[in-house]
Formats: C-alpha cells, sequence, structure tokens
C-alpha cells in the first residue's frame, strides 16, 4: 500500500467516526531534508498521525500546530531552519539536516468535493498515468487573488480540475508551467512576482504504482510478492501450472492467473515491470519472445545464470537477428544487485531494489560513496526564504 493509499483510508474512517482532520504538506525545501515536497501527514483533532513529513523530528511539532489550524479554521505556512548547524541544535529543532522545509497546514471540510485529499483521490482512483498538482502556498503582500492551499490537478491526458480560479490572472502561467513540469516528468518550485505580486506556487509530480508482472508462481516468488506489494506496487502473477498460480499462495498480489504457454504470444503488453522466475526453459523462452517487441516493457529481468541467457539469446538470434539489439538496455540478467543474496528473502529484496534504481535512474552502489547529493535538487527560479520560521525540540523518541 502506498502513502497515498493509506492516507485516503485513514481519511476515510476519521471522516465516518466524525473526527476533524488537517493535511499537513511539504511544500518547500532547501538544501538537506528527509523529506521532498509531496510527503504529506494527516493528523487528527485528537492528535492520530497518518503518515509523515520527516524522519519524526518534525511530526511532534507539525501536529500541535495542525490541531491549532482545526481549531483557527484557515490554513497556514510553517518554516523549519536548520540552516546554522549551531543555533539548531542549541534552539532549534536539533534536526542536524542544514536545510529549510515550509510545511503547508490546512483544515479539510469533509463537505467539500475540492479539499485536497479528495482532489488527490481523483486522481488516484484506476491512476494509469502520472499527473501535477500545483499547490499555492506563498502569498505575502500578493494582489493575485489567490488563497493560499488554492490547488490545480493536471492530469496526463490534459484535464484541468482544482481550486485555483481560471479568471485568475496566474492561471494561464501556472497551468502552462504544470504542464513543462508534467513534460519533464520532474517536481520544481515557481516564484511569480510582476503586477500581481509575489507568489509561490509548488509543482508536485503524482506518479502511479509501479506494476509488476511476474512470470512464475514458485515459492521463491512469495516474498518477492510480499516486498513489492509493501511499496504499493500492483502486482500480477502469471504462470503456467494451476496447482502454483492460486491466489491463496500470494494474497498481497492484485492479480493471480494461469496463463499456459500456449497462449503467451497473445498476451496483450501492458507497460508492466517484468519478471522471468518460471524455473522453465521453454516458458522463458516464449514469455521473452513476446516481450523482445514490446518498447513499453522497459525492465525485462531474468531470474538464473549468465550461461541461460546466452542459450535463450542464441535461440531467440535464429528467428530474430536483432534480438541483442532490441534487448539492449532493457534486459537484467542475471537479475537484482550484487547483494551477496542467498535465500529468496535475499533475492526477492536484490531484485526489488534494482528496479527501484532503475525507476530513479540512480547507478545503486554505496551513497557513502556518491559524490552526489542523497535527493536531486529541487528546481526553483527563487530562492526559499525562511521568512516565520519557528523553534521546535525534537520529537523522537518522545
Amino acid at each position: 500500500m502506498t502513502e497515498l493509499q493509506r492516507l485516503l483510508r485513514a481519511y476515510d474512517e476519521h471522516r465516518a467516526a466524525g473526527r476533524a482532520c488537517a493535511l499537513a504538506s511539504v511544500v518547500d525545501v532547501a538544501g538537506s531534508a528527509y523529506r521532498r515536497p509531496g510527503a504529506r501527514m494527516l493528523v487528527t483533532d485528537e492528535g492520530q498521525l497518518t503518515g509523515a513529513i520527516s524522519g519524526g523530528c518534525l511530526e511532534g511539532d507539525a501536529r500541535q500546530r495542525a490541531r491549532r489550524t482545526i481549531q483557527q479554521g484557515r490554513p497556514t505556512v510553517v518554516t523549519y531552519d536548520s540552516t546554522d548547524p549551531d543555533d539548531d541544535l542549541q534552539f532549534g529543532a536539533a534536526l542536524g539536516c542544514q536545510g529549510v522545509v515550509q510545511i503547508l497546514l490546512e483544515p479539510l471540510d469533509f463537505l467539500d468535493p475540492d479539499n485536497p485529499v479528495e482532489l488527490l483521490r481523483r486522481w488516484a482512483d484506476g491512476v494509469e498515468a502520472p499527473a501535477v498538482v500545483a499547490t499555492v502556498f506563498g502569498l505575502a503582500g500578493s494582489d493575485s487573488g489567490l488563497v493560499v492551499g488554492q490547488r490545480l490537478l493536471l492530469t496526463a491526458d490534459g484535464q484541468v480540475q482544482g481550486t485555483v480560479p481560471t479568471e485568475a490572472a496566474l492561471h494561464p502561467e501556472i497551468l502552462a508551467d504544470a504542464q513543462a513540469a508534467l513534460r519533464a516528468g520532474q517536481p520544481a518550485t515557481r516564484h511569480y512576482s510582476g503586477a500581481v505580486g509575489p507568489v509561490r506556487v509548488s509543482l508536485e509530480i503524482l506518479r502511479p504504482p509501479v506494476r509488476l508482472t511476474v512470470y512464475g508462481a514458485g515459492n521463491d516468488v512469495q516474498p518477492l510478492v510480499r516486498l513489492a506489494a509493501g511499496l504499493g506496487w500492483r502486482v500480477q502473477v502469471v504462470d503456467g501450472r494451476p496447482a502454483q498460480a492460486q491466489a491463496a499462495r500470494f494474497p498481497e498480489a492484485d492479480v493471480v492467473r494461469v496463463l499456459p504457454l500456449t497462449q503467451v504470444a497473445a498476451e496483450p503488453h501492458d507497460g508492466s515491470f517484468a519478471l522471468l522466475m518460471t524455473h522453465n526453459y521453454h516458458y522463458d523462452l516464449a514469455v521473452l519472445r513476446h516481450l523482445l517487441p514490446a518498447a513499453s516493457a522497459r525492465y525485462i529481468g531474468l531470474l538464473g545464470p549468465r550461461k541461460k541467457y546466452d542459450r535463450l539469446l542464441d535461440d531467440l538470434r535464429q528467428e530474430l537477428p536483432d534480438a541483442v539489439q532490441q534487448l539492449q538496455g532493457r534486459i537484467h540478467s542475471p537479475v537484482g544487485l550484487n547483494l551477496g543474496a542467498e535465500t529468496p528473502e535475499e533475492i526477492a529484496l536484490s531484485i526489488v531494489a534494482e528496479i527501484q534504481a532503475v525507476l530513479t535512474g540512480r547507478p545503486a552502489g554505496f551513497l557513502r560513496d556518491s559524490p552526489h547529493p542523497i535527493h536531486p535538487p529541487l528546481r526553483t527560479d527563487a530562492p526559499l526564504v525562511p521568512e516565520g520560521r519557528v523553534d521546535v525540540a525534537c520529537a523522537v523518541g518522545q
């Protein structure tokens, strides 16, 4: 289950029970921070939390401020600044991150179909493509006619929803920047000045859950499905053996089905990440032959030694001389990161970790050896100014 799915479930439970809620969202970051823009936390008037906006340091203070936001009935932005390490450790949040984090706190109106949680739900239901949420969070001295917390949701098919008024002077610019962010697949923060005064808007990329098809339903697939499903991935298990491909063996999978070898070639290409774990040479060959021309299958992981892949490739080349070129950059064999994995659980970890690295375009390896920041810098056209800084003691361990 993804963070958003957990938040939506908690929201529905609190709404049914009549518990007032606020939403805490990370909207801007400068320097180092544990979470990036788009991280969310649901807070009830009783102080119950769902989600996280930091590694635990900010949650306690944000909880209290969110409860006050519910009482006051209006949104507010809180800035946590740890850029001065000595000052932070003595007086501030003791984050030790040397960064600035801005949190938008908003009371939620359960009767408002356009409140931020309901807006996210409309994208999340049946989602297959990414989208962008543009959130207004900075209006110091602005004459834009906008309100803190107003949002614009842009989906991949061009639909626009939300609460940013179409008649607002900045609506065309915000929409254009949201379109650019969606094309680039990169979040950003935009600062608008000019006649309407300064306005800051967070552009967050909403990404659909990873779709993973595992060909094979052996015992070694079970820990992999559990791990992938725990990350919120949508997992499909396919096998030609009815005794193995049973939903009871894979309760965390979205779909478990029998696919006879003779029907593999007729399978539609759905753009899933693919794992070949059948332990059956002829079934693996049929699946690999089927995926070969599917450009949407950008990751194909093959379990087994290199000799197995070499043999499969030789057989494919007899039918398709350009098989190597078609698989270039997509095939991962042997599959997984080099973690020294031996047990099914360890192998599952190495495979899921490799897929995560491919998803994010990272080379894996040890972070300690990387010369780059853990998170890529947030794209912004104006620096974050830590106005309205608050002091808070770290809540970890309390």
